[in-house]
This record gives structure tokens, C-alpha cells and sequence, in this order.
């Protein structure tokens, strides 16, 4: 078996298998890096197995001039820097004891005790610098037919580590097209494992599972296991397909931050723990969602004022053909009255209201209305309320 023309190569990649391969110790090539180069999907980080062990890693990588850092080092990691690529370096392992979340391990010189430890078999691809692949556990076969399967017995591997029950359904939405037999069984018997995940590590599952291609049928699977009420009680994935179908027709990139606000109500991510300015994301979207295209793109701008229209037309609201045109238009039509404007004439509360006024004047007036008009319109109505 051979990655169809061969492992892409890479000076900074080559130097360091050459640097465990000229020191007596077996280099390979391990999961994600190998599965994408499979499916001739972008290759991202590449991390290396090895029967080194890590201080023999850093000894190496000393000889060879390269730098080394103890990252994982306990656990058999160390991250080695070569051609400005951090490449990871993981000694070959076996599980000694695990609690659900963490695994105590032992170093080990064999291929099949590492590749046994590992979550899917699609995952558990080894290959050499020239391109040829190693396959402890099965994984050609399943990833060359889209079939997501954990290595071995489910429900071991899933108690294992309870995050496994979330990575499934986000390699589902990217890799795989079915799963093994008895693989949903095994994740609905367990999921009420899933507490012991921290929000962190669940907040980081769902925004790459929500950033595939199509979510949506692994979402749906996800409401029917029970799984997505135990991580996200008031989340409804029911309308993702239809967000997805607007999406692709508008031409326009996945976000997971679009799709998150559409299955969200208002205030409902917290569990996922979001950064402020993911947090502030959201809001807005929410409140864009609620305005016209034009007037969403007048006070959002055309990122939030196109996916707040994609979330609308998502749930079966009716727009406008044109929507998309409105949205531009209103993030290209700033208001042409400021405060210098309406003063002296108008100060404190007052000029809030005028200012107010005349931008409600300029959206309803299909950003035409003159200067002059929008001035007298902000008088007026900053003018004495009482």
C-alpha cells in the first residue's frame, strides 16, 4: 500500500526522519498527516512515531543541530524544530491504566501496541518518507471506503477517553460517509461519560465539527444518540441542512461561529466556554438576525449582514431576491450626519435622539435621503419631549 504519489515531501520533514533513521531508530509518519495524504486532502501539522525514546529524541536532535523541546516529554513527546516546522516526536506507546479522560503509558518498541492505543483505525496510519503505508489495525480499507471505525472494541476505546464519543461525530462530518456496526450502540450506551470532558475541550470539538464541509448529518446523528442535549441542552440542529444549502448557493465559506448561532438561542454557548471577542461575534449575528439585509449590513457590515440573512433564509423566512445587493448597500452607505452636525443645537439626551432619528430617516429612505433632510428630521425630533 502506497500514498498515491508518494508522502508530499519537505527539507525540514526530511531532515528529521533522516536524523532518527541514521541514529538506528524506526521514523514513521503517524495519523492525521497520513489519512489526508490518503484522501489528498491539505495535509496540516505531521507528527512522527518512533521506537526512540525521548531522551534519545533530544540527543539526536542535538547531533543534528536542530532544536528540541521537552513538550510532552512524560508522556513521550518531544517537539523537534526543523526548517522552522515544530514536527512532534512520540515514542512508541501502550495504555498501562486510564480513567475516562487520561492515560497512564508505557514506552514500548512495537508498531501494533501503539497503533492498538489509538482512537479510529483511519487514524492509525503509519507511513514511511516514501510514501509507503503501514497498517497495524485495518485502516486502509475503512479509509478508503469512508467507514469511521475505533480500533477494536467501541465501547473500551470510548471509556477510555470520553472525548472520543465527540472526535467520532466531527471525523464523521470530514472523513467518513457510514460507521462500523455497532459503533452508535456503543457511544449511546456511554455518552453519560461525557461530564468528566471539560468545556474546553468540547468547545474545541464543536467548532471543528460545525467548520466541516456539511455538518449536518452528523449533528442529526448526534441529536438522535442524545449526545447533543448532554453537551448543549438548548441546541436545535434541525435547520443546519437548510443553513448549509443557503450557504453553498451564496457561494459562501463555512463558519462555524454561523451555524452555531443558528442551532444556539441567545446566551445559550456558554457551556463552550467562547472567547470574549467569539462571544461578541455571536451577539451581534443574534441581533443582526432580527434586521433587514440592508439595515443588518448598514450597522454589521457584510460578513455579519450576509450570514444574518443566510441564518434567516435558513429558517424559512422569505427575502428578497436581492438581499444579497441590499446587504453591500447598507455597509456602503455610512451615515452623512455626525454630532458636529446637530450642535449646538442639540447636546446630551437630545442629540442621542436626533442621531437616532436620522439614521432611522437614511435606513427607511433607502439611504437617499439629503443632508439637509436628515438634519431638520434630528432636529425635530431632539427638540423638547415634554
Amino acid at each position: 500500500m502506497r500514498i498515491p504519489g508518494g508522502f508530499p515531501g519537505d527539507p525540514g520533514l526530511g531532515r528529521v526522519l533522516a536524523m532518527l533513521d541514521s541514529g538506528g531508530h524506526r521514523a514513521l509518519i503517524v495519523g492525521g498527516a497520513v489519512r489526508n495524504a490518503v484522501l489528498g486532502q491539505p495535509i496540516g501539522d505531521i507528527d512522527i512515531a518512533t521506537d526512540a525514546r525521548p531522551e534519545r529524541v533530544v540527543e539526536l536532535a542535538a547531533a543534528a543541530g536542530l532544536k528540541s523541546i521537552p513538550t510532552g516529554i512524560e508522556h513521550g513527546t518531544v517537539t523537534v524544530v526543523s526548517g522552522g516546522i515544530p514536527f512532534e516526536i512520540t515514542t512508541f506507546r501502550r495504555d498501562v491504566e486510564t480513567d475516562g479522560r487520561n492515560a497512564t503509558v508505557a514506552f514500548s518498541d512495537r508498531i501494533e501496541e501503539d497503533a492498538a492505543r489509538r482512537d479510529f483505525t483511519m487514524n492509525a496510519l503509519y507511513a514511511t518518507a516514501s510514501g509507503e503505508v503501514l497498517d497495524p489495525v485495518g485502516g486502509w480499507p475503512d479509509l478508503r471506503r469512508r467507514v469511521l471505525r475505533f480500533v477494536g472494541d467501541p465501547t473500551a476505546r470510548i471509556r477510555e477517553d470520553y472525548l472520543r464519543i465527540l472526535r467520532f461525530f466531527r471525523f464523521l462530518a470530514w472523513y467518513a460517509q457510514s460507521s462500523a456496526p455497532g459503533t452508535i450502540e456503543a457511544i449511546s450506551a456511554e455518552k453519560s461519560g461525557l461530564p468528566r470532558v471539560s468545556a474546553e475541550r468540547i468547545g474545541a470539538e464543536m467548532r471543528k465539527l460545525l467548520a466541516a464541509p456539511d455538518p449536518s448529518p452528523a449533528m442529526a446523528l448526534m441529536a438522535e444518540t442524545g449526545v447533543l442535549a448532554l453537551i448543549l441542552p438548548d441546541a436545535d440542529a434541525a435547520d443546519l441542512a437548510a443553513l448549509v444549502a443557503a450557504e453553498r448557493a451564496s457561494e459562501a465559506a463555512p463558519d462555524w461561529r454561523r451555524r452555531l448561532s443558528l442551532i444556539l438561542p441567545e446566551g445559550a454557548a456558554k457551556p463552550l466556554r467562547l472567547s470574549r471577542s467569539e462571544a461578541t461575534h455571536l451577539d451581534a449575528l443574534t441581533k443582526a438576525s432580527t434586521l433587514s439585509p440592508a439595515e443588518a449590513g448598514f450597522r454589521y457590515g457584510v460578513e455579519l449582514g450576509r450570514d444574518a440573512a443566510l441564518i434567516r433564509l435558513a429558517r424559512g423566512e422569505d427575502l428578497p431576491a436581492d438581499w444579497p445587493m441590499q446587504v453591500h448597500k447598507g455597509a456602503d452607505s455610512p451615515l452623512p450626519v455626525g454630532a458636529a452636525d446637530l450642535m449646538p443645537d442639540l447636546e446630551g439626551p437630545a442629540l442621542g435622539r436626533g442621531l437616532k432619528a436620522a439614521e432611522a430617516l437614511w435606513i427607511g429612505s433607502g439611504f437617499s435621503a439629503s443632508r439637509d433632510v436628515l438634519i431638520a428630521a434630528a432636529k425635530d425630533a431632539g427638540g423638547p419631549t415634554g
